[in-house]
């Protein structure tokens, strides 16, 4: 039996689309869900159980004052493809919780961004059967020449959620 939780649900109610549409409805959803995420232009491109792919373009909405894409904005997509995954993974029971953000910014960067966040085996299955914990999720981030310009390791936890009369 595959895991199961509100997330994948969701996921699972876009499945009918024929090709992109079913990841292309998905990423409008998220960004109803989340409004920051539309605003600054992240697009979701792919969801498995251990990766998420998403990318922003470098438009004027997401620009620092040198042209390029502005630090938070490269910080919200880092945020947003570890928190897809963990989400993905996470008991309808649990609670993911972002702990820390560590970005270095290595290089400057060209272009657009694409972040690939990634989950081992191991790591899921952490995720699926204990009640709490904490783990580093890395995210992948490369600008349009292919080039990490920024090194990211997010840290989630996840915990029960409290009972809504406690």
């Amino acid at each position: 039996m595959s895991f199961s939780n509100r997330m994948t649900r969701i996921l699972d109610r876009f499945a009918f689309l024929p090709g992109r549409l079913s990841i292309v409805a998905f990423s409008f959803a998220f960004g109803k869900a989340v409004p920051f995420v539309s605003t600054a232009g992240v697009r979701i491109e792919s969801v498995t159980e251990q990766s998420v792919v998403a990318s922003i373009k470098n438009r004027r909405r997401a620009r620092n004052h040198v042209g390029g894409v502005h630090a938070a904005a490269i910080a919200l997509l880092a945020e947003t493809t570890s928190g897809i995954i963990v989400g993905r993974n996470v008991p309808d029971n649990s609670l993911p919780l972002i702990k820390s953000i560590n970005l270095n910014y290595v290089k400057r960067n060209y272009g657009g961004f694409r972040a690939e966040a990634r989950l081992s085996l191991k790591q899921i299955e952490q995720i699926q059967t204990q009640p709490t914990g904490t783990m580093v999720v890395p995210v992948t981030l490369t600008d349009e020449r292919n080039a990490e310009a920024v090194t990211c390791e997010m840290v989630w936890a996840w915990v029960p959620k409290r009972n809504a009369a406690g």
